[in-house]
């Protein structure tokens, strides 16, 4: 189809989706739009606002220009726009539609074209869903009735925030109003749960680096209103929805919030009635049925329940943590049950609602974390999410509400947001509750001006750091405090190794834990009636890795360490590094108090394993992630003598492939900081990006080799690359080929290139999108660096006018270069007049690529002039593939008799054969022609040219000649 018929193409979707939008009333135009407003704040937002305002221009909508203001603040730009748009009326609402429909394909995210789809394929009935959602169903007086009681007693559960207090020793849960506490949760789309092989946790957080570097256009946002909107991938609207998660991101509060914005009628009314459970607590249930099961939770429904279940298309069904499940839940199974007052075991019920069996026309939704649902067939359900956590701005606004004293938040924040390791786990609600928990005891102040604890620098400190806080404000219980961390330490531990996070009576009893400790509430929450779980998944892998320096057993320390190390799902990553943490003396002189006589012991036998890992992976692992682990358990005892120890064999580190987040090379940075003895580091293909290589930069001053292949840097790169070069004389080879660094920031590198300090001596840049405005900023690094030997420029585009500032730079007399590679450049033979100055005023010039360019034509005797000058010393030139024709024979010719130094010329996949050939023939023959290597595959050479070719090989002793017919 030609560019011309898909324009003709989009206009007339566009006015079948104008006429459709005239069609609705005004009541329903302003129904849509404000339905789909969280929508459009945030596709408005992410989109091209000058291409925006000209759609809107050209169809009528007055004062565009007010907005161009604002184009610095998308935020503000998105909200008064639509602000003002809603208040224009039924025109200007539909000119907003039918502008983002005619920008769908040029600018359309995600959920623009999902959002749009929407309104193409459901028409009519999205205005009645509407309506339903708002109004919900005519109900008779007795459902009326038991549906506000029902509803009363949902508010009564969801109306609060439950939260932890600060540690102390009335440790309860406080309860804040949702308005004053919560705060908004990314969700987006996944099938990401299906093939995990690191920790969820650690996993999670990189895949959340990644949504951070990615244009939020990109993304699409499922926020609660949508979980049961029609979906644009499956055509339909969901009745069976997944919520996936990591623990402590914020699934059970996702779903309170949704249950409580129903029951103040802000979501979904087509649900008379939506039923809450969680699995914990139907762990407890054996053989029941659905109305048992839902009268066990809600018994004031009683005698109405059957009415209630009449209307299943009415209902909602929340089951909250499949994780934490003890019942067996097969999702494809043939075995299920249709009558709601029949008993069945309790995970067959689950899975009967969701199979449609049991109450065909209901909904579900479900949560889950991700290691459940990668056990699973989750083809049933029709819509899977996942809570992604926080952005940025949902961080600052966590910290804004945990803190009542504004100045206290912005400090906390600001000391976190510069703490990479820190601030990586911010995603997560919990962490940062955490975090902020340790950081307002810390801030807090003594009589004589200090504060009370140091500030966390690592994982490990902020959780030795949280630790201690509890037991000092338990100083009371000081005795049966190491009792208690020594028995929930080998429950956790078990916990850790079994995938498990919930905990009964049993296990208590089976670890000596006393549930009548007054501490036990400080680490172990108890959900419903013997039944507990620790406070974050994380506080739990802390303590399971505390307890072997309070009870110290060599055997039981060794099991666990290679029992940790062998689990391929990562389960004990997070398990090693506290070990690894905890083995630093300052560290866990914190908790010096509660340690055991052997603590010490334990502290070397965890050295001394990580030396043996080292060295382990040194003899037998290719994985190059196993080495980066090794590296955080390094980064986690802050021992730089340890760390100098263990890899100062490590002259050459490669971390190639390896998707590496901005935490990695925080990680990284302190590894190369402290071990002068790395002097090359290959980073190819490793995602990185401008945060990444801002926390790399100031640690490369040692290093002698750096590759940054394939990493799709862009030209702000440039800025923290120049300050690693000017800072490091030692670096002599530096490879950024493949990536995008284009731009004006490329300059940076070109300045850090021309500094006294630096030393490089081989410079890749191919593959990098360089125009010709880039000779200019090339010229001023070469000119002024006379360590620079080879220079590799393939692959570019910097073919025009500013060629020539490339050229005068390499005829600069401290221009030293000796190897240059301007293949794939798109040079014509003009260029050769450029190329000519710079050859023959270059006597330091050895090597000069300049194939697959078009160098054929009248102005390409100028480059074999300068070939053939006294000053040129090249001794191997390639020009294959530069569409040469049997007439640049004679000016090879001219080139080759009178250059001695020449000793490798490649002719290759060009076009030679005809009449001229013969003078390039005699040129070879000349005494003066010293060429030993000559390419001349794929010239369409003439059975008499190969045997000219032959006789010539024979003739010249030194001659290797490589040649094939092709006609």
């Amino acid at each position: 189809m030609s560019l011309r018929a898909a324009r003709d193409d989009d206009d007339d979707e566009t006015r079948q989706f104008h006429q459709q939008l005239c069609q609705y009333e005004d009541h329903a135009v302003r129904m849509i739009h404000e339905y789909f407003q969280d929508d459009l704040h945030h596709i408005v937002e992410n989109l091209s606002s000058i291409s925006l305002l000209d759609q809107l221009r050209s169809r009528n909508i007055p004062d565009v220009e007010k907005y161009q203001s604002l184009e610095h603040d998308r935020r503000a730009f998105a909200r008064i726009l639509l602000q003002d748009i809603f208040h224009g009326g039924r025109e200007a609402v539909i000119a907003l539609w039918v502008s983002l429909h005619a920008l769908r394909r040029r600018h359309g995210s995600r959920g623009l074209k999902a959002v749009l789809e929407e309104l193409s394929y459901r028409g009519n009935s999205l205005v009645e869903q509407i309506v339903l959602d708002k109004y919900g169903h005519q109900l008779i007086p007795e459902l009326k009735d038991i549906q506000d009681r029902h509803k009363k007693h949902l508010n009564e559960k969801t109306e609060k925030l439950l939260e932890n207090k600060l540690p102390r020793c009335d440790q309860q849960k406080e309860r804040f109003p949702f308005c004053t506490r919560y705060v908004n949760l990314i969700v987006v789309p996944t099938d990401h749960f299906r093939k995990r092989s690191e920790n969820e946790l650690l996993e999670t957080g990189v895949k959340h680096e990644e949504y951070l570097k990615k244009a939020q256009i990109e993304l699409q946002h499922i926020s609660p209103n949508k979980m049961f909107r029609w979906s644009h991938k499956s055509k339909l609207v969901p009745h069976v929805v997944m919520v996936s998660g990591v623990p402590g991101v914020g699934k059970t509060t996702l779903m309170q919030k949704f249950v409580y914005d129903w029951v103040k009628g802000d979501l979904y009314q087509r649900f008379s009635f939506v039923f809450f459970f969680k699995f914990r607590e139907l762990n407890r249930l054996k053989e029941v049925s659905l109305e048992t099961m839902i009268l066990h939770q809600y018994p004031y429904l009683g005698e109405q329940l059957g009415k209630i279940l009449q209307d299943p298309e009415k209902l909602l069904f929340i089951f909250d943590g499949l994780d934490e499940s003890n019942h067996i839940m097969d999702f494809t199974s043939s075995h299920l049950c249709s009558n709601p007052k029949h008993p069945e075991h309790c995970g067959q019920i689950v899975v009967s609602l969701v199979r449609k069996s049991l109450l065909n026309g209901c909904s579900v939704l479900m949560t889950s974390r991700p290691t459940r649902l990668a056990s699973i067939d989750c083809d049933i359900f029709q819509r899977i999410v996942e809570i992604i956590g926080f952005f940025t701005e949902e961080r600052k606004m966590y910290f804004k509400n945990f803190f009542s004293d504004p100045e206290l938040a912005e400090k906390a924040f600001n000391y976190v947001k510069e703490n990479d390791t820190l601030y990586t786990f911010c995603y997560l609600p919990s962490y940062c509750w955490i975090i902020c928990t340790v950081l307002s005891m810390s801030f807090q102040t003594t009589s004589s001006g200090q504060p009370v604890s140091l500030l966390p620098k690592t994982v490990t400190q902020l959780f030795v750091i949280f630790v201690a806080n509890i037991l000092f404000n338990h100083s009371l219980y000081k005795s049966d405090a190491k009792k208690i961390l020594q028995s929930i330490g080998w429950m956790a531990e078990r916990g850790v190794m079994n995938h498990s996070v919930v905990f009964d009576e049993g296990d208590l009893d089976c670890f000596h834990v006393d549930n009548q400790s007054k501490l036990l509430s400080s680490f172990l929450m108890e959900s419903e009636p013997g039944t507990y779980s620790f406070l974050h998944l994380t506080l739990q892998e802390f303590i399971s890795a505390l307890v072997h320096y309070i009870d110290y057993s060599s055997e039981m320390l060794q099991n666990s360490l290679e029992e940790a190390k062998s689990h391929p799902d990562g389960r004990g990553e997070i398990f090693l590094r506290f070990l690894c943490g905890l083995s630093d003396g300052a560290t866990s002189s914190i908790l010096k108090e509660y340690l055991g006589t052997q603590a010490a012991q334990a502290s070397n036998h965890v050295i001394t394993w990580m030396k043996d890992l080292i060295l382990e992976e040194q003899r037998a692992s290719n994985d190059m992630k196993h080495l980066l682990r090794t590296f955080y358990y390094l980064f986690e005892t802050r021992n730089k003598i340890l760390v100098l120890e263990s890899i100062k064999s490590h002259i050459k580190v490669d971390l190639s492939r390896v998707h590496m987040s901005a935490l990695d090379c925080t990680v990284l940075a302190f590894i190369l900081e402290t071990c002068i003895n790395i002097k090359e580091l290959d980073l190819s293909e490793c995602h990185l990006d401008d945060e990444g290589l801002n926390r790399l930069a100031p640690a490369l001053h040692n290093l002698q080799i750096l590759s940054l292949t394939y990493n799709n840097l862009s030209d702000t790169s440039c800025t923290q690359l120049a300050s690693g070069i000017r800072n490091n004389p030692s670096l002599k080879k530096l490879d950024l080929s493949d990536n995008n660094l284009s731009g004006p920031h490329f300059s940076d590198l070109m300045d850090a290139l021309s500094s006294p300090a630096c030393r490089i001596e081989e410079l890749h840049l191919k593959y990098n999108n360089l125009p010709d405005t880039s000779c200019t900023q090339l010229a001023s690094g070469i000119r002024n660096n006379p360590s620079l030997k080879k220079l590799d420029l393939s692959d570019n585009n910097l073919s025009g006018p500013h060629f020539s500032d490339l050229m005068d730079a390499l005829s600069s007399p401290a221009c030293k270069i000796e190897e240059l590679n301007l293949g794939y450049n798109n040079l014509l033979d003009t260029s050769c007049t450029q190329l000519a100055s710079g050859i023959r005023n270059n006597p330091s010039l050895k090597k000069l690529g300049l194939f697959y360019n078009n160098l054929s034509g009248p102005h390409f005797s100028d480059l074999m002039d300068a070939l053939s000058s006294p000053t040129c010393r090249i001794e191997k030139l390639d020009l294959g593939d530069n569409n040469l024709s049997d007439t640049s024979c004679t000016q090879l010719a001219s080139g080759i008799r009178n250059n001695p130094s020449l000793k490798i010329l490649d002719l290759s996949k060009n076009r030679l054969s005809g009449p001229y050939f013969s003078d390039l023939m005699d040129a070879l023959s000349s005494p003066a022609c010293n060429i030993e290597d000559l390419c001349m595959i794929y010239n369409g050479l003439s059975n008499g040219e190969e045997e000219e070719l032959r006789k010539l090989e024979t003739c010249k002793a030194n001659l290797k000649i490589i040649y094939r017919r092709i006609r």
